[in-house]
């Protein structure tokens, strides 16, 4: 299940922004798990190569420099770890620097459990605000972002679905 919402709140002009929604068949400590480790994404981001913090310990203000695998269109980001709240399950990300089209990229992401008495069961809903590059519109910059959570939210999902089956 993968949901496409419009951001409520002010955009600027040369702004856009979405909300993915992802259901996922594992309980929220396990997801959560797996999203909070700011010094890990590849555990579930498949276009991660590799990371590195080049600053802190991987909680909040700590910096990563990603590594992104070959064929998508940038070699690495840079990005910061904003907020990191183990009792709401909230992490927000901004990209701080990198050789990609995602300037001034700042997303939160949110677990929430679903199903009766928690079930097992988890819901993630990831928004983003991104600058539209020059040259581009606004449909466009959305569209890239949108397939790259889509497909970031779906790789979690696998990822702590077998886990949570194993």
């Amino acid at each position: 299940m993968e949901n496409h919402y419009e951001p409520s709140g002010a955009l600027s002009p040369n702004q856009c922004g979405s909300s993915l929604v992802q259901a996922i068949d594992a309980p929220l400590p396990l997801v959560w798990s797996i999203l909070r480790r700011f010094d890990n994404p590849q555990a579930y981001k498949q276009f991660v190569k590799s990371c590195t913090l080049s600053a802190g310990d991987g909680g909040i203000g700590s910096v990563r420099q990603v590594m992104v695998v070959s064929g998508m269109p940038a070699a690495t980001s840079m990005e910061r770890l904003d907020r990191l709240d183990d009792g709401t399950h909230v992490m927000m990300v901004s990209i701080i620097g990198g050789d990609h089209k995602l300037v001034n990229y700042r997303s939160t992401t949110s677990l929430h459990e679903s199903g009766s008495e928690g079930g097992g069961k988890t819901v993630v809903v990831e928004s983003y605000v991104v600058d539209v590059p020059a040259g581009n519109s606004k449909e466009d910059t959305r569209s890239f972002a949108d397939m790259i959570v889509g497909c970031n939210l779906r790789s979690l999902a696998r990822v702590t679905e077998k886990l949570a089956n194993s």
